[in-house]
């Protein structure tokens, strides 16, 4: 039985398995979503070609093999030294597809003040504001380690006597 204010082993090892199912899932939908930014803006700005599909397969291959690292490294990591959020991680990825309608001549749409602002490097405005936007299969995974993670800080905190 876990002692109050304390995570109990199978709460520490169940956060592990949680964060590595998270990580196992963005790395998976992170080409589908890479491409389907660049689909959509390209299809509503009428610059859909050949070209840039084969781009947005290029993009998507390319932020796997760079940010999937960065994801595993951090949800690999005790939660205690996690500096970022895979969240925020994933945000980074607009500059895969940014670079993509870019090379194509894409025009860049109107922004809103604070977009500009929040985000100055996502000039279609790709940003994600949660994990489903990236897929919605992000949406249970990600709550659960959000919850979990919660959980086991909390407890570290309770018995550090900081709660």
């Amino acid at each position: 039985m876990t002692e109050p204010g304390r995570a109990s082993d199978e709460d520490e090892a169940r956060l592990v398995e949680i964060s590595s199912a998270l990580a196992d899932a963005i790395v998976d939908h992170l080409p589908t979503w890479v491409h389907r930014c660049i689909a959509e803006v390209a299809t509503q700005t009428g610059h859909l070609s050949r070209q840039l599909e084969m781009e947005a397969i290029a993009a998507g291959q390319a932020v796997v093999e760079d940010l999937a690292p960065q994801v595993r490294e951090l949800l690999a990591a005790d939660i205690d030294d996690q500096l970022t959020t895979p969240l925020a991680l994933l945000r980074t990825a607009v500059q895969y597809p940014t670079r993509a309608l870019r090379a194509a001549g894409v025009p860049l749409p109107d922004r809103a003040e604070f977009d500009s602002e929040a985000f100055p490097d996502d000039l279609y405005g790709l940003t994600p504001a949660n994990f489903a936007e990236v897929h919605p299969e992000l949406h249970q995974p990600g709550l659960e380690w959000g919850a979990a993670k919660a959980f086991v800080h909390l407890r570290r905190r309770e018995a550090e006597g900081r709660v």
